[in-house]
């Protein structure tokens, strides 16, 4: 039996990063074609030799210049055929987290610019993006209660309390701080430095990194990382 079929297979990527008590997410503006000045999510088509991690992590690098250690497949989006205005296109969506602190970002190939923008004040994004981004937003906010992902947003080296306020920020709840101290220093997930980070009032509190080879361990062996959430933050 002969097969018609005229489908082009992309890439997506959801970028979250962190600063200053803020999640964003990263974004191109479109430099080409009826979608020009555009902004969108990093993407593009994969190629025929190659495979969908590697496209999405080429993309990454071509559109926006950084490079990222967590990554992770978040759904196949092609329900809508007409999704994409130029032809029938399925895309996988990726969502991946990064220290934006430590990235310059350099727009090339068919990207005019990148930028972070908050996740909470986002500019009208093409395609179905909008859609992507919530649903990559909706999954971090999940995982977050139950596995402790969040390391990748924040520098080497941090304050207890930042780790803390990511978690709430991102959940938009606050959480039992006793509780999640505990339950974070039992696993040994993070280690004490004798650094000590800058305060510019009360006592001087020392700086964590996190241990991912232990994190690695207890993801192969399998662990339960629940965390307490307490009143919705005002």
């Amino acid at each position: 039996m002969e097969i018609q079929q005229n489908i082009k297979i992309a890439v997506d990527a959801i970028v979250f990063g962190y600063n200053d008590n803020t999640l964003n997410v990263l974004l191109i503006k479109q430099k080409f074609g009826a979608l020009k000045n555009q902004w969108a999510l990093v993407g593009g088509f994969v190629h025929d030799q190659e495979t969908l991690h590697d496209a999405v992590n080429r993309e990454l690098k071509e559109e926006s210049g950084i490079k990222v250690n967590y990554l992770e497949q978040l759904y196949t989006f092609g329900d809508d055929i007409d999704r994409d205005p130029r032809f029938r296109v399925v895309s996988v969506a990726y969502f991946a987290l990064v220290n934006s602190t430590k990235f310059t970002l350099k727009a090339d190939t068919d990207a005019e610019d990148a930028q972070w923008f908050p996740i909470n004040n986002l500019p009208p994004v093409a395609f179905d993006h909008a859609q992507i981004i919530t649903l990559a937003y909706q999954r971090l906010q999940s995982k977050l209660t139950y596995k402790p992902i969040g390391f990748d947003l924040l520098p080497r080296e941090f304050l207890f309390s930042e780790l803390e306020n990511l978690y709430c920020t991102i959940l938009e709840k606050d959480i039992d701080r006793r509780n999640f101290r505990k339950k974070v220093l039992s696993f040994g997930i993070i280690e004490e430095t004798d650094k000590f980070g800058n305060k510019k009032s009360g006592r001087p509190a020392k700086l964590y990194k996190f241990n991912r080879s232990k994190y690695n361990q207890f993801i192969k062996d399998g662990f339960h990382f629940q965390i307490k959430l307490d009143k919705k933050k005002k």
